[in-house]
């Protein structure tokens, strides 16, 4: 399977303003009035990724993700248009997001994602999932695809 660089459909990307003062600084991570209802977050959670280290590759079958790339950490974050009916099928997209870029990026179900902290100091990310993790009180099914102990699978993170 092969992938060409290229947009991928329904991948959204908006820089974030930092707002800064003698406090430090503040950026908005989700609003409403910028998404779609049935995007709107059903959790929250933060991970630190250590330099070099990476998260991914992996996708959902239905959750949409919107990760939040803030700071600290700079981050290589890697897409692949895994939809077979999507206009953009076998698209890909690599994004540098976070220190000097802070980003949001929204990723729907059957991208394919992973990131790697290309920075020097622990990265820390945001995602504010519209599904719950294994569902309600964690007893569903994983919502997830994971692509990283395959040696054939062409998502490659480096």
């Amino acid at each position: 399977m092969r992938f060409q660089p290229g947009e991928i459909e329904g991948v959204q990307v908006r820089e974030v303003s930092l707002h800064t003062d003698e406090r430090g600084w503040l950026a908005e991570i989700f609003r409403s009035d910028q998404m779609e209802p049935k995007d709107t977050p059903a959790m929250g959670y933060i991970s630190v990724t250590l330099p070099g280290a990476a998260r991914g590759p992996h996708e959902h079958r239905e959750q949409t993700d919107r990760f939040c790339f803030l700071g600290p950490g700079r981050f290589e974050l890697r897409l692949w248009d895994n939809r077979d009916r999507s206009a953009t099928y076998h698209n890909s997209k690599t994004l540098i997001v976070g220190d000097g870029k802070p980003s949001i990026v929204v990723i729907p179900p059957g991208v394919v994602h992973g990131y790697r902290n290309v920075g020097q100091v622990d990265g820390l990310v945001i995602n504010l999932p519209d599904r719950l993790y294994k569902g309600e009180g964690w007893r569903g099914p994983l919502d997830e695809i994971r692509h990283e102990a395959d040696p054939g699978n062409p998502f490659r993170m480096g």
